[in-house]
Order: structure tokens, then sequence, then C-alpha cells
């Protein structure tokens, strides 16, 4: 009888058939998916935006962008997998936004480019998040990107008898209803999405990501926060300080558009 909790307990969690190879596949669906949507948006609601865009920065832009998303990227990745007990380099979804960030807003700055320019981006990284993250999560323990233990009903068992939080699923639910609202504001033409689309997803990416690394067992850099805590938190500052420069932006356009001569202010 005392041997029967454990085994019970085993029954009780949701069984993870894993393999390492999955993670690759879902990275090829997650490029595929997230091209055709971005494609896709593009053709119904962004062609306006692109052009625009297209018409304010030049090919430094996008050198700007990878070079940052990808020395971040390996940067913060290994900042992070270096501190365990078995050190190795990595990469990070989340280092890689914050250096295309950082990349592309001192290229702006540079260049004297104001307003939101990542409008493009924003349904690709939400969707590659989605299914990306499935592939960290199918591709079980060796991934790193596990949850802590859990007595949760839906604890999942990735292969060691350990019911964990299942941390890829939180991650991925949270950036597809992200998602389905950022589509459904393009559907409706609403200023946030078609201006702020942005700037939004950098603040709902960064208050997902925060709380889900609490159910992580990452090293931690500051007290209870890991380096991706102070990543998404960072995230979340950019997407509110920046939300609130675009507004204002707008609002001193309404102003200069409303200044215009009436007719008692004309010579006589």
């Amino acid at each position: 009888m005392r041997d029967s909790k454990p085994w019970r307990l085993l029954a009780e969690m949701i069984v993870v058939p894993t393999a390492t190879w999955a993670h690759t596949l879902f990275d090829v669906l997650a490029w595929a998916s997230s091209a055709a949507l971005g494609l896709a948006l593009f053709r119904w609601r962004l062609r306006g935006v692109a052009e625009r865009i297209a018409g304010q920065v030049g090919p430094g832009y996008y050198i700007a962008l990878a070079v940052g998303a990808i020395t971040s990227a390996w940067l913060f990745g290994s900042a992070n997998t270096l501190q365990g007990p078995s050190p190795t380099l990595s990469h990070s979804i989340a280092g890689a936004l914050v250096g295309a960030i950082v990349g592309v807003e001192a290229y702006k700055l540079v260049r004297g480019v104001r307003g939101s320019t990542g409008t493009l981006f924003v349904g690709s990284f939400s969707l590659g998040v989605v299914v990306g993250r499935l592939g960290c999560f199918f591709a079980g323990l060796p991934d790193r990107t596990y949850g802590i233990p859990t007595s949760l009903p839906w604890a999942v068992n990735l292969g060691d008898g350990v019911g964990r939080h299942p941390v890829q699923i939180y991650e991925s639910v949270s950036m597809a209803v992200f998602l389905a609202v950022y589509i459904a504001g393009l559907a409706r033409g609403s200023a946030w999405a078609m201006r702020r689309g942005f700037y939004a997803m950098s603040i709902a990416y960064g208050l997902q990501r925060f709380c889900w690394e609490f159910l992580k067992p990452y090293p931690k850099l500051v007290g209870p926060l890991n380096v991706f805590h102070v990543l998404s938190a960072g995230l979340v500052i950019y997407g509110w300080v920046f939300w609130a420069r675009s507004l204002a932006d707008e609002r001193r356009a309404q102003e200069r558009a409303l200044s215009v001569l009436r007719p008692d202010h004309e010579p006589v």
C-alpha cells in the first residue's frame, strides 16, 4: 500500500510523448506559418503601412534588425544556460526580440525616423511563438524550457516521472490570445492595431513571459528574478513608453491640423 500513491500520482499526470527532433519540426512549421500569415496580413490590411515604412527606412534597417536579433539571442540565451549545472551555449527568442528592438531603434535614431516600423512583424512574431513553443514542449527535457514541479491536474510528465507546469503551453496559449485580439483590431481598423501593434505586442509578450518565468527552474539573477524576467520587464517598459510617445505625437499632429487661420486673423 505504501508504494501505491506514487504510482497513482504518476497515472494522474498527462504523459507527453517527446522527441528532440520535434523542436526542428516545429521550428520549420513556425517559420512557414509566420511567413504565410505575414503575407496574408500585408495583402489584407497592411499594404499601406508597408509602403509608408519602406519610404522611411533603407536596407540598413534590416541589417540592424538582423544583427541585433542574432547577437542578443545568443548572448542572453547563453547567459542563462551557462549558469546551469551543465553549461552550454543557447539562444533565446526573448533575447532576439530585445536585440532587434535595440538595433532598430538605434538605426531610427541615427536616421531621424520617428514612429513605429514594426507593425509588419507583429502577426508573424506572435504566431512564431505560438507554434515554436509547441516544439519546445514536445522536445521534452533536453530542451531545458520545462516548468517546475506541480501537483495541478494538468501537470505533464515529460519522461522523468515528475509532474511539471507546461510553461511552453502557457506561453503558446497566451500569445494565441493576443494574436486573436490583434487580428480583430486589424479587422476593425483600430488605431492601436494599425499604428501601435508592435508596442502592444511587446507589452503582451513581456507581461506573459514575466509571469511564466516564475514557473521555470532557471538560475536567479537578482533575488527571485532570472535574466528573462529582466528582459521581459524591459519589453513592457519599452512598449508602454513608446505607446505613450506615439499617442502624444498624434495629439500634436491633430492640434497642428486644427490650428488654421480664421477670417479675423487675415490682414485687411
